[in-house]
């Protein structure tokens, strides 16, 4: 069963000071409640047997897996980037490339991505990462008022609109998913 937590535009900050991490929040949480970003937290248990981080997230969410989104890491021409496209598809490898003004792409060593996010592989949030890296936010979300990306942890989700998603990391929107 999941747990929701709505934020305002002036979102609660537990320890009462500005800047850094908050008591109970993560790195992507910190960023939207800094900007001023309405947002919903939604918070589930993780069964670590699942073999889709994403499709459980949608499941214990009951949101439609079109409007969760994954957030994969990979090496464009050897330099990392971001692409976010819905759970219940896959990334088009050559349409991230494109998307960045690459020519090839490969998805990222999971070591590498960690590092460079600051997040671990199946909690790796768009927002809040440790390198601002480019990111391609799939064109799908724009038919969305809110999508749920990773909020920073495994069984933790924010749900946000697709234009303060792309607003506050920099996004391109590009067709980089396919069913």
């Amino acid at each position: 069963m999941a747990k929701k937590r709505e934020r305002g535009a002036r979102g609660a900050r537990a320890d009462g000071a500005g800047g850094g991490r908050r008591a109970g929040g993560t790195p992507a949480t910190t960023v939207l409640t800094d900007a001023g970003v309405p947002f919903t937290v939604h918070e589930y248990v993780h069964d670590p047997a699942s073999p889709s981080y994403g499709e459980e997230a949608a499941e214990a969410l009951g949101v439609p897996p079109e409007r969760v989104f994954k957030t994969l890491v990979a090496d464009v021409d050897g330099a990392l980037a971001v692409a976010v496209v819905p759970v219940a598809g896959r990334l088009d490898l050559r349409a991230l490339a494109a998307a960045v003004g690459g020519k090839r792409a490969v998805m990222a060593d999971p070591a590498a991505a960690e590092r460079a996010t600051g997040y671990v592989r199946g909690g790796i949030s768009p927002l809040g990462q440790r390198r601002r890296l480019p990111t391609v936010l799939d064109a799908s979300a724009s038919r969305y008022g809110t999508i749920c990306v990773s909020a920073g942890r495994r069984g933790l989700e924010v749900e946000v609109s697709p234009a303060h998603l792309a607003e506050l990391t920099g996004a391109v929107l590009a067709p980089v998913g396919r069913v």
